[in-house]
C-alpha cells in the first residue's frame, strides 16, 4: 500500500505487555491508524502485582509516557470481534472498524473449579484482585495465618513479600515447587522459605476453602484467615465468543505466523496465542516478541509480502524472593532449566532490571523508534507446525 492510499485500520485489544508494544511497532509505517483498546486508563504492570499487594511498589504507569504519537486509547472492553463487518464491538455499545486486529486480551486468574474457592479467595491475576487483597491483608493482624494455593512463581512471588513481612505464610503445592525451575533453583527458593518460616506443602491439593480455613485432600484442616490462589491461568473468552477457534483453554488458534486459522486478518499476541496449538510459556518475557512478532505480520500483510514465523528463543526466568533476594534460573532456548541459577541480591537486581527493562527499553523503545526491538532467536518449534496449523485446529 502506498502512502497515499486510504490508511489501514489496527485495532489492537489488550493494553498490556504485548499489545502495548505491538501499537507501538506498527508505527513504522505511517499510513496505519492504530486504536488501542484498554479497559484501564492505566498500564498494569502485572510483573509487579505481588508488589502492590505487599505495599511495596505501585504497578501502573500513565499511558502517556508509553505510548507514541498517533495512537488513539479507547478505554473500553472488547465484547466481540464481528469477521463478518470487521467490527470489534464495545461494551460501551460502540464498535470500531478494522482492516486487520491484533489479539492481544492477555490472561486472567484460571476459574478455581474448588469449592468455595470463587466465594473465599483472593488471586493477584488482575489489577482490581490484587489491590482487593491489599485492603483484605491491611485489615488482617500480621500474625493472621494466611495460606497460597500454588506453587508456581506467581504464588511464590506472593509468599515470599508476605513472609519478607512477617507474616504467617503456608505454600500449598499441587506437584514441587517451582515445578519448571532446576532441583538445585528449587532447593534454594525451598532454603530461603523456610528460613521465612514458609511452611510449604508439596504433593497435597486444596479441596475446599472456607472463610476461615482450607480443607486438604488428605482431610487435614488448616486455619487461615486469608487465602491467596495463584493456582494457573486461563484467558478471556474473547476468541469463542467471536466464533474463532481456540485451545482447551481458551487461546486463539493461529499457525506460526500468529495469524488466526480462521481469519488472516486477526492476528494474536502475548498469552492468548497458541501458534499451531503448541502455545508458548505464558510470560513477560514472551510477551514482548510476541508483540513484535504480531506488529510486523500485520505490516507485512499490509505491504502483500509473506510474514515470517515467530522465532524466540528462551533463556530461563526470574523469580523475586522478598526485595532483597531473588532467583535467575538460566535455561535451554526450548525453555527446559539447565542446573545453573544466580541467587541472592544478584538474582534480586537481574529481576528489578529485568521489570525496569521491558517498559523503559522494549516498549519505550518502540515508542521512540518502531521496529527497533530484538529478541533471541533460535528456539525450537513443532516441526512443520506452520503448515498444520490447520489439522492442528480441527474439531
Amino acid at each position: 500500500m502506498s502512502e497515499h492510499s486510504n490508511p489501514s485500520k489496527v485495532v489492537v485489544i489488550g493494553g498490556g505487555y504485548a499489545g502495548t508494544l505491538a501499537a507501538n511497532r506498527l508505527r513504522a509505517r505511517t499510513d496505519v491508524n492504530i486504536t488501542l483498546v484498554n479497559p484501564r486508563p492505566e498500564f498494569v504492570e502485572r510483573i509487579r502485582l505481588h508488589q502492590l499487594v505487599a505495599c511495596t511498589s505501585e504497578a501502573t504507569i500513565d499511558y502517556g509516557t508509553l505510548l507514541g504519537n498517533g495512537i488513539k486509547l479507547v478505554v473500553d472492553s472488547a465484547t466481540r470481534i464481528d469477521t463478518a463487518s470487521r467490527t470489534v464491538q464495545l461494551a460501551s455499545g460502540h464498535g470500531l472498524e478494522y482492516d486487520y486486529v491484533i489479539y492481544a486480551v492477555g490472561s486472567i486468574a484460571a476459574p478455581p473449579s474448588v469449592l468455595g474457592a470463587a466465594e473465599f479467595s483472593f488471586d493477584v491475576a488482575e489489577l482490581e484482585s490484587a489491590q482487593r487483597l491489599r485492603a483484605r491483608l491491611e485489615e488482617l493482624p500480621l500474625d493472621a495465618p494466611v495460606t497460597v494455593v500454588g506453587g508456581g512463581l506467581t504464588g511464590i512471588e506472593t509468599a515470599a513479600e508476605l513472609a519478607e513481612q512477617g507474616r504467617r505464610v503456608t505454600v500449598v503445592c499441587g506437584r514441587t515447587l517451582a515445578p519448571t525451575f532446576s532441583p538445585a533453583g528449587r532447593r534454594y527458593i525451598t532454603r530461603w522459605l523456610s528460613r521465612h518460616d514458609v511452611a510449604v506443602l508439596e504433593a497435597v491439593s486444596v479441596s475446599e476453602v472456607r472463610q476461615d480455613a482450607v480443607i486438604l485432600t488428605y482431610g487435614g484442616v488448616r486455619q487461615s484467615a486469608l487465602t491467596i490462589w495463584a493456582a494457573g491461568f486461563g484467558v478471556p473468552d474473547l476468541a469463542a465468543a467471536s466464533g474463532l477457534r481456540t485451545d482447551r483453554i481458551g487461546r486463539l488458534l493461529t499457525d506460526e505466523t500468529l495469524t488466526s486459522v480462521d481469519d488472516k486478518r486477526i492476528i494474536a499476541a502475548g498469552d492468548a496465542a497458541a501458534p499451531s496449538g503448541e502455545p508458548l510459556r505464558m510470560s513477560g518475557y514472551a510477551a514482548g516478541p510476541l508483540g513484535a512478532q504480531a506488529a510486523d505480520t500485520v505490516l507485512n500483510r499490509i505491504a502483500g509480502t509473506e510474514p515470517r514465523a515467530i522465532d524466540l528463543a528462551f533463556s530461563g526466568a526470574c523469580v523475586s524472593l522478598g526485595r532483597r533476594a531473588g532467583i535467575r534460573q538460566l535455561a535451554r532456548r526450548d525453555d527446559t532449566a539447565v542446573n545453573l541459577y544466580i541467587s541472592g541480591r544478584m538474582g534480586a537486581a537481574i529481576k528489578e532490571m529485568t521489570c525496569r527493562f521491558v517498559v523503559a527499553k522494549r516498549i519505550r523503545g518502540e515508542a521512540r523508534e518502531p521496529g527497533s526491538m530484538s529478541w533471541p532467536k533460535g528456539g525450537p518449534r513443532p516441526a512443520g507446525a506452520a503448515s498444520d496449523a490447520e489439522e492442528v485446529a480441527s474439531p
